[in-house]
């Protein structure tokens, strides 16, 4: 199915049909930790398991990823005078505890859930095939994408790109904690103004910071949409997908 196309799914007597079939979930690791300065917060944690649970419950087949900034972040590592490839790598570690935390969160709601990691480790999580990882797809469970692409120098927006392409998401769906893509920050500037729809083009001349440049190209060569939405509005996320809801479409 081409991106960008609206599905609307066949659900069951009393259930809202979907805008998409299969999407991919991006957020990042401080969306975990709540009001806390570091680590994770399980009742956040579990806040966006109730928000991925209700969008699941509704047919939709969901892939995530998550950052792991609240944990580490290679970039700031690299800055302090770690090595870049070790620093990138550690943080490839801490999206593999995010993802499992989401993981136990999930399925204590009911959810089941596969964590598949970009390096392999076989005790704790799945290696990343993509045929198995379809198949985990069509058959209702919902699969985290973990440790990046498994390479240094990639950031979790390009993995997350990366992962959306490879299964076939009709959607990246950026959770942040705005409602959408603003000409500026709406956390600083009361003016500022949002945008319901811009060209990836335009996100990259405006260096509006939805994603990285990597990512939004990615994304624009494969024409998928990234919808970008706040993740601390309750019900935004099914909401999106049900046709409502306040967010920003960066496309074609």
């Amino acid at each position: 199915m081409p991106h960008g196309v609206f599905y609307m799914s066949e659900q069951g007597e009393g259930q809202p049909s979907t805008r998409y079939k299969r999407v991919l979930l991006k957020i990042s690791g401080e969306a975990l930790m709540g009001d806390q300065g570091y680590g994770l917060h399980p009742p956040t944690v579990n806040r966006i398991a109730d928000e991925v649970k209700s969008v699941h419950d509704l047919g939709v087949e969901i892939c995530m990823v998550i950052g792991g900034g609240n944990i580490f972040r290679g970039l700031q590592g690299s800055a302090q005078g770690m090595e870049r490839t070790t620093a990138d790598y550690m943080g490839m570690l801490a999206t593999v505890m995010n993802a499992l935390a989401m993981q136990s969160a999930l399925e204590a709601k009911g959810v089941f859930t596969r964590v598949i990691s970009a390096i392999p480790m076989d005790q704790v999580c799945e290696p990343y095939i993509r045929r198995r990882a379809v198949r985990h797809l069509e058959k209702g469970r919902v699969c985290i994408f973990a440790a990046g692409t498994g390479n240094p120098y990639f950031t979790t927006d390009t993995a997350a790109t990366l992962r959306a392409n490879e299964m076939a998401c009709e959607a990246i769906f950026k959770g942040t904690r705005v409602d959408g893509v603003y000409d500026k920050d709406p956390e600083k500037h009361a003016d500022a103004i949002r945008y319901q729809r811009i060209s990836y083009d335009d996100v990259l001349a405006q260096h509006l910071g939805v994603m990285d440049a990597s990512a939004i190209a990615l994304a624009r060569d494969n024409n998928l949409p990234i919808i970008v939405f706040s993740l601390d509005e309750p019900g935004g996320f099914r909401g999106i997908l049900s046709g409502k809801g306040t967010y920003t479409t960066v496309g074609g």
